[in-house]
């Protein structure tokens, strides 16, 4: 009765019910490439495979005899958003949808852009922001073809922010002023989070006097609607204010953001803006670690039992620029050595600072011409982002690195705090 294609069928359609890859569902009993074959009809199945496969997808062996056709991507698109969030694993879910996109490249048009549109968002959750990218540009061509200018602006918004990501700033601000510019006359709520791309992408350029005066406007536009809209726009402000230098307007937007979060509302704005807060305070001059600390310890629970492994490198790598700028050293290197470089999630300007306190780390360790080679390294990356301000922050790193290290008979120099900052 378990005769071939339509055992094939059954399996396969059994197995994308539950979300799960050829991988997941082989582990253990049988190969990937035997697995495949079978859903393709291509090899009959042995009772023994018969018997492991029932009991991985936890159904009886009398469930491959029902027939069912393959899923649609209508079908799995349905399946995978409506995912319970306890269920949902984005690399699973990922390469599920990947897969069905793969079996239906003439769908619908409409159809097709609702399916990559997921799975970069899919993509984007596990780190994997080339694909992301990629998929962002083929969308892009399909709201060309579609003609739809709330999906066009929408996209290259998302679009300009994984390139961000990336550290390509010149792309990221080039397709922020493209959904800028196809902004106009949607509404507020388009115009705002434009507005958001734009203004990270101009401050991550080095192009703080546009940055400003974009961040004013989404201020102006966000206000009235409240809520996150308004936290964020005070988030932005801030960071922006605080690379011009500006640590008095910086403070007050940034404390009137954090008292406007609420996490009843929104808790994922409210961890990440207390762990951005923790950030803005180590960057000012000299310094405010005890601001820094107090959002880092009231983050810390949340981060642990609701954050991301993106949000717990953000926490791990914040407490060791803590420790650095309290002139705990050791303390710094035992919490640099909690995070695996390959496995990076932060983006280009969290990884360059990360790698930059590596480099002091090692100068005040001994190893100047290792550490000084890879500051000088970062300060050019950061350059050739146009992030003009970045490149200046990471060698005055190195300066402050190589006067510790020659200004103390201790290469460590961990028993004195860095200047500008308290024990």
């Amino acid at each position: 009765m378990l005769e071939q294609p339509a055992f094939g069928r059954r399996l396969k359609a059994l197995r994308l019910e539950r979300g799960l890859t050829q991988a997941a569902v082989a582990e253990g009993g049988v190969s990937t490439g035997y697995l495949s074959r079978l859903e393709s009809g291509a090899r009959p199945p042995t009772a023994r495979a018969v018997e492991f496969l029932a009991a991985r997808l936890g159904v009886p062996v009398a469930a491959f005899e029902a027939t069912s056709e393959p899923h649609s991507l209508a079908q799995i698109i349905a399946a995978v958003s409506s995912a319970p969030e306890e269920d949902r694993h984005p690399e699973t879910l990922a390469d599920v949808l990947a897969e069905a996109l793969r079996a239906e490249p003439g769908a619908d048009v409409a159809l097709r852009w609702q399916g990559l549109w997921l799975l970069a968002r899919l993509r984007s959750a596990e780190g994997r922001y080339e694909q992301e990218r990629m998929l962002l540009e083929e969308l892009v061509e399909l709201n060309d073809r579609m003609g739809v200018a709330e999906l066009s602006v929408r996209t290259r918004a998302r679009l300009s922010r994984c390139a961000q990501t990336l550290g390509d700033n010149a792309a990221a601000r080039a397709h922020a002023l493209a959904a800028y510019q196809r902004a106009e006359g949607l509404g507020v709520a388009d115009q705002v989070a434009v507005l958001q791309v734009l203004v990270s992408a101009e401050a991550e350029a080095g192009r703080l006097a546009e940055a400003r005066g974009h961040a004013d406007q989404w201020c102006a536009l966000a206000e009235p609607l409240g809520g996150a809209a308004w936290v964020r726009a005070l988030w932005a402000s801030a960071t922006v204010a605080i690379r011009q230098a500006d640590y008095a307007a910086a403070r007050d937007a940034l404390e009137n953001a954090l008292r406007r979060a609420d996490p009843r509302e929104d808790l994922v704005l409210w961890l990440r803006l207390r762990l951005a807060a923790a950030s803005l305070y180590l960057q000012v001059s000299p310094a405010a670690t005890e601001q820094a600390r107090a959002m880092l310890d009231e983050v810390a629970p949340v981060t642990e039992l609701t954050g991301t492994e993106l949000h717990r490198q953000q926490l791990v790598t914040l407490r060791a620029h803590l420790a650095f700028e309290e002139g705990r050293i050791e303390d710094a290197r035992t919490l640099c050595a909690r995070i695996d470089e390959a496995g990076l999630r932060l983006s280009f300007r969290d990884r360059v600072r990360f790698q930059a306190l590596r480099g002091q780390l090692a100068i005040l360790r001994g190893d100047v011409e290792e550490g000084t080679r890879t500051l000088n390294e970062l300060a050019e990356q950061a350059q050739q982002a146009l992030n003009v301000e970045l490149a200046a922050e990471v060698w005055r790193g190195l300066a402050r690195a190589l006067a510790d290290a020659y200004g103390s008979d201790d290469h460590d120099a961990a028993s004195r705090p860095r200047a500008g900052t308290s024990r």
